[in-house]
């Protein structure tokens, strides 16, 4: 349909796994696995649920009839039981028994944990492939200098490697977020309508033991082990808060990526990839322009925004339960994740194929070092007798007047010149130009390069820290 607004986190941003995590048929399906996994465990505590009715729920897990269920929302104007009654309608011998003790909350928000453990463990595993293509690019280029900038200004020179290895230790600290998110994942249970578990009391005829029991069948069911300890009627949404800040992290270090890489474009030094027959822009023909890490931005920057729907949905919860958190929730769950996704799958792409220009990075270093070079200069001046007090002035008086001609006359950086040809300076253009090698300026960065790998990375990326997706039994 051309006539109607489709997102366009499905139609040109986020990967069809994503998408197919938040789909209708992952969420329903997902509601008729549980009422199986109620009705079973039931069945097996020796409530009224035959066998016949479980497998007739098992069979039609799979057939949600859509229309159907819309027809019965259309009247009871309540999501839940509509597919109560499809489901019904469906397995006529099973009806009576369909959601036996349990509150819509039971399907509603059990479902919603589960999309989100999985959801979490593709996130996860993508951030861990980003990782594996950053730390390729940061050992290849962990030697070669270029221009450490502070404020935006030239600084001290740091390796290009190094550089990378500050966008990877960002996500590394974001895995640690992802992974107590993931760890703190449970399911609701079966609480009932204010989280006592007052209506399967009931029907255990007061044995809580038993009310526990089904707790537990159900989950283990479901591919949990763990519930929420409490509840009211739903999990508590301090959860989604949670989980949706640790997303943010992921594109705040994501952010920061793209953000030096089109500054670093604009350079010229570094470009993300840039195809035969892309085009940059409709007007100037010759534009290259850094579009996926723009991308990157535009949509990182909606995950973060989105946090303040979980924080403010979290914080206007009134006592056991309102509604005025799904609407919100259909809207800013599935679309932080489908926006992350599409970070990480931009992320992941510009990482594998990012272009560096050695020789532009190596002119700009060029361009700065002997500003840099100054103290050395000094200290090799002092060493071969000369005075410290004085060549100090002298090197401020020759550094300011070189700034001032490349700034104001566009002029090259003559300050070697201009001390080779300075006679308080014991020292000649030979020794300068040796005491200019970009190498002795770089400090520690290619063994920094080396050890983080080697100590923080490797660790993550070869041990058996993969979040796999939960196995459900039904």
């Amino acid at each position: 349909m051309r006539d109607t607004y489709e997102t366009p986190l499905n139609s040109r941003y986020a990967s069809k796994e994503m998408q197919k995590i938040f789909s209708p048929d992952r969420k329903f399906t997902t509601w008729r696995k549980l009422w199986v996994a109620l009705a079973e465990s039931e069945m097996e505590m020796g409530l009224p649920v035959t066998q016949k009715q479980v497998d007739q729920l098992r069979e039609h897990i799979e057939d949600v009839d859509y229309d159907l269920a819309r027809q019965y929302e259309q009247k009871t104007r309540h999501d839940v039981m509509a597919h109560v009654l499809a489901y019904g309608d469906q397995c006529p011998e099973a009806r009576g028994v369909i959601h036996l003790g349990a509150t819509s909350c039971y399907v509603t928000d059990n479902a919603d944990i589960l999309m989100l453990r999985d959801a979490i463990a593709l996130t996860r595993t993508k951030i861990l492939e980003v990782l594996r293509r950053l730390k390729k690019f940061a050992l290849q280029y962990r030697a070669l200098p270029t221009l450490g900038l502070t404020h935006l200004q030239p600084a001290q020179l740091t390796t290009v490697g190094k550089r990378a290895c500050l966008w990877m230790q960002d996500l590394w600290m974001d895995l640690q977020e992802i992974d107590f998110a993931f760890d703190s994942l449970r399911l609701l249970g079966n609480r009932g309508a204010t989280g006592t578990q007052e209506s399967f009391l009931k029907l255990f005829d007061g044995d809580g033991s038993k009310v526990d029991e089904l707790e537990a069948r159900i989950a283990h069911k479901m591919g949990m082990e763990k519930v929420f300890p409490v509840s009211g009627q739903t999990y508590p949404r301090k959860l989604d808060s949670r989980v949706l800040g640790a997303l943010a992290g992921v594109a705040q270090s994501a952010y920061k990526f793209a953000q030096d890489l089109r500054l670093l474009q604009s350079f010229r030094e570094v470009e993300e990839p840039f195809e035969s027959g892309q085009i940059g822009s409709s007007a100037m023909a010759y534009k290259r322009n850094p579009m996926r890490s723009e991308r990157i931005c535009a949509l990182a920057r909606h995950v973060m925004a989105l946090t303040q729907d979980a924080q403010m949905t979290a914080a206007t919860q009134w006592f056991e339960r309102t509604l005025d958190d799904s609407a919100n929730r259909r809207l800013s769950l599935p679309e932080a994740f489908l926006s992350i996704d599409a970070v990480l799958e931009l992320y992941a792409n510009i990482a594998s194929a990012m272009v560096v220009y050695p020789a532009t990075i190596i002119k700009r270093v060029q361009e700065n070092l002997p500003f840099m070079a100054t103290e050395a200069i000094l200290m090799e001046c002092v060493r071969l007798g000369g005075d410290r007090q004085t060549l100090h002035e002298r090197i401020r008086v020759h550094s300011q007047e070189a700034a001032r001609r490349m700034k104001a006359e566009g002029a090259e950086n003559d300050l070697m010149e201009r001390i080779a040809a300075d006679d308080a300076f014991p020292i000649d253009r030979g020794q300068l130009t040796q005491l200019l090698q970009p190498s002795r300026y770089t400090g520690r960065a290619t063994e920094q390069v080396e050890r983080f790998v080697r100590d923080t990375i490797d660790p993550v990326l070869e041990g058996t820290q993969e979040r796999a997706m939960g196995e459900i039994l039904v």
